[in-house]
Formats: C-alpha cells, structure tokens, sequence
C-alpha cells in the first residue's frame, strides 16, 4: 500500500515524502474492516501556498478511492 500511496502523490512532485504504516498501533479497534493506518509527510511546493484544508482536500483527492477499503485511516503531516 505505502508504495501506491508514494505513487499517486508523485504527482504532487514532493521534494520529501515519509509514508509511515501505523496499522499494527491500531490493530482490532472497532469500525475497522481490515484498512490500514498510515501518516503521511509530505514536502511540496505544490502545496506551501495552499490551506491545511486545501492541501488535505488535494491528497484526499488522490487518494480517496482507497478509502475506507484500504486505507482506514490517514494522518497528514505538510512539512515546509
């Protein structure tokens, strides 16, 4: 998943990138039918002159046919 993550955000051309995979922290909890947890750090210029809001809208944007199914939760650090 973290390599298909990294694809789709290419597109962003982030300058650093750190796809973390905190599924085994979240293990079991209810509500979760099987999607992993990840955080995401992301450097892009694409994204400095952008809101916290916009920035998280453009990532979801690429990202979001993965969810729920794949990805159950998803935290966004924007590094500048």
């Amino acid at each position: 998943m973290q390599v298909e993550i990294k694809k789709r955000l290419a597109k962003l051309n982030p300058t650093q990138l750190e796809i973390i995979d905190d599924s085994d922290l979240h293990r079991g909890h209810s509500g979760n039918n099987g999607g992993g947890h990840y955080t995401i750090k992301i450097n892009s210029s694409i994204l400095h002159d952008k809101s916290r809001i916009e920035s998280h809208r453009l990532i979801y944007d690429l990202l979001g046919d993965l969810i729920p199914t794949k990805i159950h939760a998803l935290q966004i650090k924007i590094l500048k």
